[in-house]
């Protein structure tokens, strides 16, 4: 399987930065049963057997914690595929993320048994 070498190396930085913060995981991110390589074999049968065709990053890096997390898991066979990682531009920079849009709420209709008040002008 050849998950292109930036995603493999997003992985492998976010993966580096948990270890350092979390004890516990760089424990499991030291076995030496355990590589990126399949990591990533991982991940893309995990998300071929979804179906889903994009991801939040949280997702992908929890798919890559899983597998360190997990002592005997099933990688998959291996898959050659391109995977596309979609904040930085062609010469590998990183693109910030724009800011997160609140979801524009729409009007509630009136409800026809509200109850509704005449006034009266005399």
């Amino acid at each position: 399987m050849k998950g292109t070498e930036h995603f493999q190396n997003v992985i492998l930085t976010h993966l580096q930065g948990v270890a350092v913060s979390d004890q516990a995981f760089k424990t499991k991110f030291e076995n030496p049963n355990k590589n990126i390589k399949d990591c990533i074999t991982y991940i893309l049968n995990t998300v071929q057997k979804s179906g889903c065709n994009g991801f939040a990053d949280e997702e992908i890096f929890g798919m890559a914690m899983h597998y360190y997390d997990e002592e005997n898991i099933k990688i998959g066979k291996e898959i050659n595929a391109k995977v596309v990682v979609n904040h930085t531009d062609h010469q590998g920079k990183k693109v910030p993320t724009p800011p997160k849009q609140k979801p524009v709420q729409k009007a509630k209709p009136k409800s026809v048994t509200e109850p509704f008040e005449q006034l009266t002008m005399f």
